[in-house]
């Protein structure tokens, strides 16, 4: 999963080097690169800290 997040940030951070302008690398990269990655990651790890915390949840109902 990881490095599919790292190969869209190297695309868009290309991407981002060819815009014309310092403001248009900058928002190319943060809204077609990092936000969309931040938000995939989160999904993805959902089940994982559902999973961790049903574990620390059990863990702290044991006598």
């Amino acid at each position: 999963m990881y490095i599919i997040a790292i190969g869209w940030l190297w695309v868009v951070l290309m991407m981002a080097i060819t815009e014309s302008n310092l403001v248009a690398a900058t928002l190319t990269f943060v809204f077609y690169g990092l936000l969309p990655c931040a938000l995939l990651l989160w999904l993805l790890g959902t089940p994982a800290r559902r999973r961790r915390q049903a574990a620390a949840q059990a863990e702290d109902e044991k006598p």
